[in-house]
């Protein structure tokens, strides 16, 4: 499985990060696929792409991993599109 600890770490030192996902829904579960050759991370869904759904779930896929609430994840932009721009803020 992908260690996020690393994120984390950068997390913990700037203000907020932006973060190109990804995404596949309809997976057999949500989980970490790959970091993509220009930095997009890969991720499989769990849920439907439908009335946002997908966006849901990886939101809170996201915030598990990092240990953040969810409010903290913004989808900037691709809220309809497979690849998404996120913003997370700061955990402090």
């Amino acid at each position: 499985m992908f260690n996020f600890n690393t994120f984390n770490d950068i997390l913990d030192k700037k203000e907020d990060v932006h973060l190109k996902v990804k995404v596949v829904p309809g997976a057999g579960k949500s989980c970490f696929l790959e970091a993509l050759t220009d930095g997009t991370w890969k991720i499989a869904l769990k849920a439907q792409a439908e009335k946002g759904k997908a966006n849901m779930e990886l939101v809170s896929y996201l915030a598990k991993e990092f240990k953040l609430q969810k409010e903290q994840i913004q989808i900037i932009s691709g809220k309809t599109a497979r690849l998404k721009l996120l913003k997370i803020k700061n955990k402090v």
